[in-house]
């Protein structure tokens, strides 16, 4: 089955293959590949699902779809991937500079303001992460701002409906939590409110779905905390 094509993204380009190219595996899963191709400002990332589990490729090109569907309409907006391509087999996008926050532990109040602004921006544009509980989901670049990557989880809407609001809801209490992890006294008495109180699809998943996904993840696929389940340990 192959992706379904997106505005915006050109069709059909070719995943490369020559040892040329500059080509680095960053990671190697159930679901494919992720390689990083080429140098300096040229640097792309490219998501390979031809090597997916057979069971599993369905689901890989469907987590690829929502990626691409999402990054679709966040084109041109920084703090974000570019989409460049949607393959048969995958999709290109731009490589962002900088590190996963559980390796930057960013305490400047200036970058979680940042980040704010980034999920205004996402929201606006109809997308919501739904995976932003994830410290590797959540860049420092090297010139200190926010980024967000891995859209694979990700939800657009055509119209601010309730759920919409629900999920956005849930987008901003995570950047909360990262912000209560490193900088507590930072938190202004809203945002203090806001993480005292969860949506009800929050609830209902920490009480049923969320130990069904870290078996899986952590025992069937054998994921780590910081690359596939992220370990928070605070509502």
């Amino acid at each position: 089955m192959a992706l379904a094509a997106v505005p915006g993204a050109a069709q059909n380009e070719t995943m490369v293959t020559d040892e040329s190219s500059q080509r680095q595996r960053l990671k190697s899963d159930t679901f494919g590949a992720i390689w990083r191709v080429g140098t300096g400002a040229d640097t792309r990332i490219q998501r390979d699902l031809s090597s997916a589990r057979p069971w599993a490729a369905w689901l890989a090109r469907r987590l690829a779809l929502r990626e691409a569907r999402a990054l679709g309409r966040l084109r041109g907006q920084r703090g974000f991937p570019q989409l460049y391509a949607v393959q048969r087999d995958g999709l290109t996008r731009s490589f962002l500079e900088g590190q996963p926050m559980f390796e930057a532990r960013p305490t400047d109040v200036d970058w979680f303001i940042d980040a704010l602004r980034l999920l205004r921006r996402m929201h606006r544009a109809g997308v919501t992460h739904n995976d932003l509980a994830k410290e590797p989901n959540w860049l420092v670049t090297d010139d200190g701002r926010a980024a967000i990557v891995d859209f694979q989880l990700a939800s657009t809407f055509k119209k601010r409906s309730r759920w919409f609001r629900v999920l956005a809801h849930d987008d901003l209490r995570h950047l909360l939590k990262h912000k209560r992890t490193y900088r507590p006294e930072a938190l202004t008495a809203r945002q203090r409110r806001i993480l005292a109180t969860p949506a009800w699809p929050s609830r209902v998943w920490r009480a049923t779905g969320k130990p069904v996904y870290l078996f899986i993840t952590r025992r069937l696929l054998n994921w780590s905390d910081r690359e596939g389940a992220a370990d928070r340990g605070r509502d």
